[in-house]
This record gives structure tokens, C-alpha cells and sequence, in this order.
């Protein structure tokens, strides 16, 4: 582990008051307590939550409905008074904020500042980005924000590799983006932010997995992870699924398909510690719904904390106690097995 990891792991320990602390055994109780008597409990507030800064995406993946412009619910830029107002009632309990759930995040033209809001409030900060917008000047943009970690999607070390699955994007543009956050960074004297490059494993980039780490580390990232693809047409011929099982999330069927290798249990630890906001103010359970088809409510019509512990969302709780593997957005779903490759 190097410096700039540690120094994040160190940030994200500092954002754990004492009492966002109690609320989040408050929470792991609630959750414990509701398996247990399969009657869905709630005693605190989430500690983890992903906002979505907008669904815009200048990338064209084939398996993002972002990317293929499949979405039901409309493209916007989320409204920093919104945002503010979220924060005014979530920063006592909350330990974790995630500026990602659809779209590209720098498409945002006040991002960074929603960033350093969250970052003075004493909150850890993450992004995810496809980094085809850090110039340089945006990378010393991202540094003096404070974000603690920058998650940046590398999947292929080549033009052709990369682009198999990142259409329309170019791989120098993502290495050049690498590097200009780390010499920011540098140049700043600054640990933050933690620079993860995220490798998305697909049947046509496996051959360049080492690649792409010996590449990444060499421009300065501190972290490689490897992370399995989901898919949603499941045939066991699928173009992207990698053949090695163990770079897969599914498993192929006696019928010639795809299942997840989860067992879908009736439990699910993030229905209880987080949640997933939409740049309009959709909270939806997870990340999984990705046209928030669950809403639990928006954050123009009810506070956050009342949305939290309504009625509508006690009895989603309550469905996945009962019947997990019979809700669509969890048919899919990694909770409960292994993500990381």
C-alpha cells in the first residue's frame, strides 16, 4: 500500500465521528435484527450513498444504458441547490458520498465544486470517470477540490482493445488523463486524490490485463482493480463474457444461457447502509436499478430521511426478505458473491 492510499484510508477513517458511528451500528443492528425475524427494521440512516452529478456520457458502451441512450427516464445535470439541500440533511450520519451512478461526472459543468462542498462537510468523496475530460488544468482542478478517491476506467492498454468495449473513446486520452492527475498531484504536493484504475473485464481486453497494470502504476496510479462485467442479453455465446470462469460473474446453463452465480439470498446489506440518488432526486434502492423503475421517492417532494424510512421503502425491504430472486433489478445482482476478479 503506498502513501496515497493510506492517506485515503486514512480520510475516510477521520469522516467516522462518533456519531455517525453510532448510526451506522444502529444500522448494522437494524440489518441483523430484520433477517433475523424477516420483518424488515430500521433504526438509522445510510452511511454510503452514490449521486448521480448527471446521465450525460460522451462514450457509446455497449452494455451502459447510458452509453446506448436506452434510458426511460430523461437526461439532465443534477441542480447544486438540490444537491446542498441533500447535504444539509444527510451530513450527520453521512460517511461515504459516491459522485457516480450513470453518465460521465466532468460532463458536469459545477462538479468539482459539489465535490469540495461534500469534502468541507467532513465526508469521504469518490468519482468514477471514463477521464477523457482531465486536461491539465482540470486534473489541478480535481486535486484542489479535495476528492479523495478518482476511479478511472482502463479497459485495454491498446486503441483496438479498448475500444471494443469504450466505443467512441480514445485509450491515449485515458492515459494521458492518468498522468495528469498524479503530476498535479506531485506538482501540488498534494496524497489526494487515491487514483484507482478500474480494468472492466470483457472477453476481447483479457489478454491485456497485466498490461493494462504494469501500464497504469507506470503513470502514476496507486491502485489497479479488475472488475467483471455485467450483461444483460445472457447467452453463453455472449461477445463480452470471458470464457475463464473466474473473470465471470455468470456460469452457463444446461439450456445454453448465462445465470448469475449468486444464489440471491433473501438479505441484502446495501437496502440497509445505502442508497442511490438521480441527478432529478429519484432515491432508488441500488445500483442495479439503472431506470430507477424503484423509486422510493424524490427529494423535491419529501425530505431525504422521511423518504428513507416511508412505507414504500419498508416494503421493499420487506420483498427482500421474502422473495429476492423474484424482484427484476436483483435478477442481475452481485450482492452476495464475488465482484472482483
Amino acid at each position: 500500500m503506498n502513501r496515497n492510499t493510506r492517506a485515503a484510508h486514512k480520510a475516510l477513517l477521520k469522516a467516522w465521528t462518533p456519531r455517525k458511528a453510532k448510526n451506522a451500528m444502529r444500522i448494522l443492528l437494524s440489518y441483523y435484527l430484520s433477517r433475523w425475524r424477516r420483518i424488515p427494521m430500521m433504526m438509522g440512516f445510510p452511511f454510503s450513498v452514490s449521486i448521480e452529478p448527471t446521465t450525460s456520457c460522451n462514450l457509446r458502451c455497449p452494455e451502459c444504458p447510458s452509453g446506448l441512450r436506452s434510458f426511460s427516464r430523461p437526461t439532465g445535470m443534477l441542480s447544486p441547490d438540490l444537491f446542498n439541500a441533500f447535504l444539509n440533511q444527510t451530513e450527520g450520519h453521512l460517511v461515504y458520498l459516491n459522485f457516480y451512478f450513470q453518465g460521465e461526472p466532468f460532463l458536469h459543468p459545477t462538479f468539482l465544486d459539489l465535490v469540495e462542498g461534500s469534502v468541507k462537510r467532513s465526508i469521504f468523496t469518490s468519482t468514477s470517470t471514463n477521464a477523457h475530460y482531465l486536461n491539465v488544468k482540470t486534473a489541478e482542478r480535481v486535486v484542489d477540490s479535495g476528492l479523495h478517491r478518482l476511479i478511472i476506467s482502463l479497459d485495454g492498454a491498446s486503441q483496438d482493445v479498448y475500444a471494443a468495449y469504450r466505443k467512441g473513446g480514445q485509450v491515449e486520452k485515458v492515459l494521458e488523463g492518468i498522468k495528469n492527475v498524479a503530476e498535479a498531484r506531485k506538482r501540488k504536493g498534494k496524497l489526494n486524490p487515491e487514483i484507482v484504475v478500474q480494468n472492466l473485464l470483457v472477453k476481447p481486453n483479457i489478454h491485456e490485463k497485466q498490461q493494462v497494470e504494469l501500464l497504469a502504476k507506470s503513470l502514476g496510479a496507486d491502485r489497479v482493480v479488475f472488475k467483471t462485467a455485467q450483461v444483460y442479453d445472457l447467452k453463453a455465446d455472449h461477445y463480452l463474457v470471458p470464457d475463464e470462469p473466474e473473470f465471470s460473474r455468470y456460469k452457463k446453463t444446461e439450456g445454453g444461457g448465462l445465470e448469475i452465480k449468486n444464489p440471491l439470498l433473501n438479505q441484502c446489506w446495501r437496502m440497509w447502509s445505502g442508497c442511490v440518488i438521480t441527478w432529478d432526486g429519484k432515491v432508488v434502492p441500488c445500483c442495479f436499478d439503472k431506470d430507477a423503475s424503484h423509486q422510493m421517492g424524490t427529494l423535491q417532494e419529501a425530505p431525504f430521511v422521511k423518504i428513507w424510512q416511508s412505507e414504500s421503502y419498508q416494503n421493499f425491504r420487506r420483498a427482500i426478505l421474502s422473495s429476492r430472486s423474484e424482484i427484476d433489478i436483483c435478477k442481475n445482482c452481485t450482492e452476495g458473491t464475488k465482484v472482483w476478479a
